[in-house]
């Protein structure tokens, strides 16, 4: 696992020097602290952090082939590599390592771009071929692994983090309205937009290839058709799919340093570690978090999937500094992101770390086995199909606006009123503020956004191509485009990369992905149960039931508490100081009520708070720190050191 970076200038004569590939490199030291590697070659420069995983002395990158006309920096892990090396030596290739890193080069040498078709895992990686004069840019089929770029007229640079970019090209922070928009939107920020103007992030499934001065991206994966195939019984169905997924966790296993598995005590994390204690000689290492309140509190179902399988098995109970954990989170947030679930991950991945450098996690169950309760909620809502368009749209245009903001039943109203595709956008919504509560954002902001089109448009188009000919596999494949790769896995990587701990996701194997996603929906969803044919495999395998047939938590924080705890008095000196609103975004009074109304407890807010706290202090911190600017505002009074860097965490037991 390594970060990556680097520079091509199509000015020939402009040279591209080590020192400037460098730079770049030390803004990602955290995601491979082990060793950094450096190509630079007149115009072209590769950089490289290296967290070593596999050949741990010999495995240094840049990789190059026989007579080092063609380099690699790779991110990322290859499953398949002792497959095909074999195959390539056979070919007449000659290996000077052991690493997966090398096998893609010589793929490349074979079969040009082609190359991803054969690999099997997660990667994000850039290939110079010096003969050809070209550049070859590829991210995984499902976007575990990050890739930005940016094309200016003299050059294109590209990194595994926004910050490497703008470490050398600090004119390129020119922040994006429509980025923003999807933020406040979404709630992050989909592919390929990000928070900055002229930075974009490579999509999943994509190559970006630079030849005689020009960009070209296309797409060379696509998720399979949906619901093609009906296993013969209830029992073959299980049996293969415990084949595939025990496979898609035993090539997952391969690593030279330490490996355990990050489990929460849900079905999904519970299931990788039963197939994990079944494929290890030795007692899986496991890690959970738990807090003091019990209604948060999924500490006690890990013990018993511990306990079940015999597991090595690490917890810390937390009752956490919040603000100080922002404070050293938003520094290096390069992106707003408003799931506050990136914290619990942060601090299990930081406890992980401590004991291993891979840990395995059950991400993704909920998007194949429609495990989210707004799948089931949008079917069942399919009843109010009957009424009319016309009906309707009069009812949001002209009625819904008069009825009082705090009347029962208001956002499902119009909710019902809209067409299933509409109905299902909507529900994604995180604040439905551009038609509708209008009143938290300021009129330059609104009149702003008018010009950029609806961002639900993106999504739409997901649901118009989708491959799928139902409602259920159609939200689906949107959650796998969007939410999927952009909150879920940015969350994941982000967070344990901060730590240096590498993740792999078994469910995210695209040979077992393609098998599930041809399964038709009542596998998936059956008389209400979700997850149906998952669960029914996690019994099989001897998780406990009590983890199986609990109602679905997430792996959530108490922010409904915080917010009115320990930020009673900070949430209205921060939102509504003159700094803040001197941006230009917010309704002074719209954020004063929605302050009031989560305080006396009327309503629960605490979501659309802590966006806006996450947005303010990304403002503050990240986009401050590299605009130069001197007003990066710790939260909560938490002390800077003299160097500004931000304190440890610490993380109270």
């Amino acid at each position: 696992m390594c970060g990556i970076a680097g520079i091509v200038n199509t000015e020939r004569s402009e040279v591209v020097e080590a020192a400037t590939i460098h730079r770049m490199c030390q803004t990602i030291i955290h995601r491979g602290p082990d060793d950094e590697g450096i190509y630079a070659k007149g115009n072209v420069g590769l950089g490289m952090r290296r967290l070593s995983i596999i050949d741990l002395v010999g495995g240094r990158q840049p990789v190059h082939n026989e007579d080092q006309t063609i380099w690699i920096v790779f991110n990322g892990e290859i499953y398949n590599f002792l497959e095909l090396r074999p195959r390539l030596e056979n070919r007449g290739h000659r290996f000077y390592t052991n690493t997966d890193t090398e096998v893609i080069v010589h793929l490349y040498e074979d079969l040009g771009a082609k190359c991803v078709d054969e690999l099997r895992g997660m990667f994000a990686f850039a290939i110079y071929d010096e003969r050809r004069r070209h550049l070859l840019l590829a991210r995984d089929r499902l976007g575990k692994k990050p890739l930005y770029y940016a094309h200016t007229p003299n050059r294109l640079y590209f990194g595994s983090e926004i910050k490497a970019i703008l470490a050398v090209a600090p004119e390129l922070k020119e922040t994006s309205p429509e980025g923003i928009l999807h933020f406040f939107t979404f709630d992050y920020i989909p592919d390929p937009h990000t928070a900055f103007q002229r930075i974009k992030k490579l999509p999943p499934g994509h190559l970006l290839e630079l030849s005689q001065d020009r960009v070209k991206i296309q797409q060379y994966w696509e998720m399979p058709a949906y619901g093609t195939h009906e296993p013969v019984s209830e029992e073959a169905c299980l049996e293969e799919m415990e084949s595939r997924l025990a496979e898609a966790v035993r090539v997952r296993l391969i690593s030279d340093v330490p490996l355990g598995a990050l489990l929460s005590g849900g079905t999904d994390s519970s299931t990788v570690v039963a197939l994990m204690s079944r494929a290890s000689s030795k007692p899986v290492k496991t890690f959970s978090i738990g807090f003091r309140r019990a209604d948060f509190d999924e500490a006690k179902y890990a013990r018993l999937v511990a306990d079940r399988f015999g597991t090595d098995h690490h917890e810390l109970i937390l009752d956490p500094n919040i603000g100080e954990t922002l404070d050293v989170l938003t520094h290096s947030l390069e992106e707003p992101f408003g799931d506050s679930s990136m914290l619990p991950t942060y601090y299990v991945s930081r406890m992980a770390r401590q004991e291993v450098t891979v840990a395995l996690s059950g991400d993704a169950g909920d998007e194949l086995f429609a495990g989210y309760d707004r799948y089931r909620i949008n079917l069942q809502r399919r009843a109010f199909d009957w009424i009319p368009q016309w009906a309707g749209k009069w009812y949001r245009e002209l009625l819904y606006p008069w009825l009082p903001h705090q009347l029962p039943g208001r956002r499902f109203s119009y909710n019902v009123s809209l067409a299933w595709r509409e109905r299902y956008l909507d529900s994604l919504s995180f604040l439905p503020a551009y038609d509708r509560e209008r009143s938290l954002f300021s009129p330059e902001f609104l009149s702003a956004i008018k010009n950029l089109g609806d961002p639900l448009d993106l999504f739409r188009g997901y649901i118009d191509r989708a491959p799928a000919p139902d409602p259920l596999s159609q939200m689906m494949y949107l959650d796998t485009k969007t939410y999927l790769t952009a909150d879920i896995l940015t969350k994941v990587d982000r967070m344990s990369m901060a730590s240096s701990l590498e993740v792999r996701v078994p469910f995210l194997d695209h040979v077992f992905l393609e098998w599930v996603t041809a399964l038709p929906t009542h596998w998936k969803l059956r008389g209400g149960e979700q997850k149906y044919v998952l669960k029914k495999l996690a019994r099989r395998l001897g998780v406990p039931g009590e983890v199986i047939d609990r109602k679905k938590q997430g792996f959530a924080l108490p922010l409904v508490h915080w917010m009115r705890r320990e930020f009673q008095t900070e949430l209205p000196r921060l939102l509504l100081e003159p700094s803040t609103l001197q941006r230009g975004y917010f309704n002074p009074k719209g954020i004063k009520t929605l302050i009031n109304e989560h305080l006396t407890r009327r309503r629960d807010h605490s979501d659309k708070l802590w966006q806006l706290l996450i947005f303010e202090l990304w403002h503050r911190n990240f986009l401050s720190s590299v605009s130069g600017s001197s007003d990066v505002i710790p939260l909560m009074g938490s002390e800077m050191k003299s160097n500004g860097q931000p304190r440890v965490i610490k993380m109270n037991p």
